[in-house]
């Protein structure tokens, strides 16, 4: 039988005055069949009628009541499953090429008698009204900063109009993440929807009350407040009605994807250069976007005066060990401040330490529980004094700032063991006093040469800054005496 194509093309030439000869043999026919379709005037799709009777066998009659009596327990069922289980039943019964005959089988017994599948209903969205935001995981993409593994989260804000999007960095789905994310994406694009939709973030909506609402929390609903935008979310379990974001997801990632592929490599030298390629990456985007954004844009409300930058506030203590906890982890201080109260301030990606209204210092916030962070700089000075308390110091790992560090305490404890702790904690502690990079080479290079890495060997390669020689100035001898000549005319 000839297809629809055919015939198209064989009335179209004799619509153009060419016999029913040429016309056939331009749409490769014989002239009967041409004349065949002539007559009827209808396409072969049109004439051809539904097969009503099979030309063999149904090689699954016999155990069909058994199939849809599965497929009624549990629609999900696939026919290769269902295959898998009768060959197993009837080893000798079914060849291996009848799968395809069940699945089509079963394709056509759900079309008569499936179950109601759910509908998706496409939104019209309204230039200005709604912005979608969610975080992502971007550990599958294998970014390396320096060569060491980055696992982080991207959190993506999208305008369900234009879908003009942005973007922020973060370690953890924290709400100050979500809050740090909200306001620096709200910058960027430099004006306010009217709404903002999430899923059920444990950050931003607390559990559901005993009517089964989501209520937003209390310091969710400041940071909405601040923008003037009203929080929503999605019902739960249904991540399509997020569907904006979650398809910009895929894309997005997709595209930071193919960015590194034509870069040639997925290392970054610093954290700020990864940022800025994710910034171009998101900039050329939106360019995309343009003709929607042109009409969104004017229907973002304007901006506060500043944004709120909110954070959570915790009092804790210093105790003995010179640490703190702070949300379930450990985190070492300068031993100075033993005994003392600060004020932590926990944002997304650190936590500032305050003692009154001074500012002492920065810590990177850990993400997890009962985790630590411990700077051997706050610790070296008593370490000097108490040397034997190294060897067995319950975070004594974190005290190996790197690879070469640990590998000149395993020579020590090898060829000096006796003194191995004192002489370590005192390089440690010559790091923490002068430069540790230098230090660091200063033992790479005892260790080349198969020299015990001692506080006194290391010293002689390391030249502290307090001992380096400031270079004396002579005082240049000034005469004006030319200048006085130009000025009275007189000759050079």
């Amino acid at each position: 039988m000839k297809t629809d194509a055919e015939v198209l093309l064989m009335m179209h030439e004799r619509a153009k005055g060419k016999t029913q000869d040429q016309a056939a043999a331009r749409a490769g026919m014989s002239v009967r069949t041409a004349r065949t379709y002539e007559r009827a005037g209808k396409l072969p799709s049109h004439v051809k009628e539904p097969r009503k009777h099979r030309t063999r066998p149904d090689p699954f009659a016999e155990d069909w009541p058994w199939i849809q009596q599965q497929l009624q327990r549990d629609p999900a069922l696939q026919g290769t499953t269902l295959f898998g289980v009768l060959c197993a039943q009837h080893p000798s019964r079914y060849g291996e090429t009848q799968v395809r005959t069940l699945q089509r089988h079963i394709a056509a017994w759900r079309a008569r008698s499936g179950p109601e599948q759910e509908v998706i209903f496409p939104q019209v969205h309204e230039p200005g009204q709604i912005a979608q935001s969610d975080f992502t995981h971007m550990t599958d993409l294998a970014i390396t900063i320096a060569g060491t593994p980055f696992p982080h989260l991207v959190f993506h804000l999208v305008l369900t109009y234009s879908n003009v999007e942005a973007v922020y960095l973060c370690a953890s789905e924290s709400f100050e993440a979500l809050a740090e994310g909200v306001e620096a994406c709200l910058w960027h694009l430099g004006g306010v929807p009217k709404e903002h939709r999430t899923d059920h973030l444990s950050a931003a909506i607390k559990p559901l009350d005993a009517e089964g609402r989501a209520q937003a929390t209390a310091r969710y609903q400041a940071l909405m407040a601040h923008y003037g935008m009203t929080p929503t979310t999605n019902n739960v379990g249904e991540a399509h009605e997020n569907g904006d974001v979650e398809q910009a997801h895929y894309r997005f990632k997709q595209a930071v994807d193919q960015a590194l592929r034509v870069r040639g490599t997925r290392d970054f030298a610093t954290h700020s250069q990864y940022v800025r390629f994710l910034d171009d990456l998101v900039r050329n985007r939106n360019l995309t976007r343009r003709e929607r954004w042109e009409i969104e844009q004017p229907t973002l409300r304007p901006l506060p005066a500043s944004p709120l930058a909110p954070c959570r506030e915790l009092r804790v203590s210093v105790n003995r060990y010179s640490t703190i906890q702070v949300l379930g982890n450990t985190y070492s201080v300068p031993s100075r401040l033993i005994g003392s109260k600060l004020l932590v301030r926990v944002r997304a990606a650190e936590l500032e330490l305050y003692h009154g209204p001074a500012h002492l210092l920065t810590l990177p916030r850990l993400v997890g529980n009962r985790r630590h962070h411990i700077d051997y700089r706050h610790l070296s000075w008593s370490l000097v004094r108490k040397p034997g308390a190294f060897a067995h110091y319950r975070y004594r790992d974190d005290l190996f700032p790197s690879l070469v560090f640990r590998q000149a305490y395993d020579v020590l404890i090898d060829r000096r063991p006796a003194v191995a702790d004192r002489e370590y904690v005192r390089v440690l502690h010559l790091a923490a006093s002068t430069v540790e990079a230098e230090v660091a080479t200063a033992l790479a290079l005892l260790l080349e040469q198969q020299l015990v890495p001692t506080v006194d060997a290391v010293r002689d390669l390391v030249r502290p800054a307090a001992l380096v020689a400031v270079p004396q100035l002579a005082t240049p001898d000034l005469t004006l005496d030319v200048y006085d000549r130009l000025l009275a005319g007189g000759s050079r």
